[in-house]
């Protein structure tokens, strides 16, 4: 078990979508459509089956996209265009990255006033007396602490880039080095989040199942994820 709220959601679950769904590539809008399904593949998140009426023609029929196509025998009218296909995708006016959002996840980011210190094999990281928790369905809760609370004695800028579906594109990681020994990419930030996540941006967080975590001098166990 736990000690955070899992994906309850099946696989094989659908649901409507009462988003517009649209996608473009080449330049061009290649999904438009008000009529899509959300089908769970997998427990963590769904995907989008847009009607095929839905889809430009020309890019059903393109070599290249044809082997990322799937389709579902519960959805037979419906296809599913694997994300990296296609260039963009937006729910209404606003791109969306990685996969879909669920609509059963929650994601809110609180203030806290509960004391963080961030160590690995008892070198201090970053400490800080406040940060921002987020509390995202199926993940660990992180601990997003102002820049000016790292140790960057041991902190090495990495060029890694990452998205979240719900958080936007990441503007930074760093590695940990213990010595002779390279953790790689422990830590990351956003400068610009999505809107909904705002109270972030700027603030860097930790993989907790990577690294120590004290809330108020309390050490927490570390997490066990099987999804991140």
């Amino acid at each position: 078990m736990t000690d955070y709220p899992s994906n309850l959601t099946p696989r094989g679950h659908t649901a409507p979508v009462p988003r517009r769904i649209r996608a473009q590539h080449g330049g061009r809008w290649v999904v438009d459509t008000t009529s899509a399904v959300y089908f769970w593949e997998v427990p963590y998140y769904p995907q989008y089956y847009v009607p095929v009426a839905d889809v430009d023609p020309e890019l059903l029929a393109d070599p290249a996209v044809k082997p990322r196509l799937r389709r579902q025998p519960e959805l037979p009218d419906h296809v599913r265009i694997r994300w990296d296909a296609v260039d963009h995708w937006f729910e209404e006016d606003e791109e969306v990255f990685v996969h879909p959002r669920s609509p059963y996840a929650r994601v809110d980011a609180l203030r806290s006033n509960r004391h963080v210190r961030i160590e690995l094999d008892g070198v201090l990281l970053a400490e800080a007396p406040s940060a921002v928790l987020v509390f995202e369905t199926g993940l660990p809760t992180r601990h997003y602490l102002d820049r000016s609370a790292l140790d960057l004695t041991h902190l090495e800028p990495s060029p890694t880039e990452t998205a979240c579906p719900y958080k936007g594109r990441t503007t930074a990681y760093w590695s940990v080095r213990i010595g002779d020994t390279l953790h790689q990419d422990l830590a990351w930030c956003y400068d610009f989040p999505t809107r909904q996540l705002l109270p972030i941006a700027g603030l860097v967080a930790f993989y907790d199942e990577k690294v120590d975590v004290f809330l108020d001098g309390v050490r927490q166990e570390r997490p066990v994820t099987h999804f991140s």
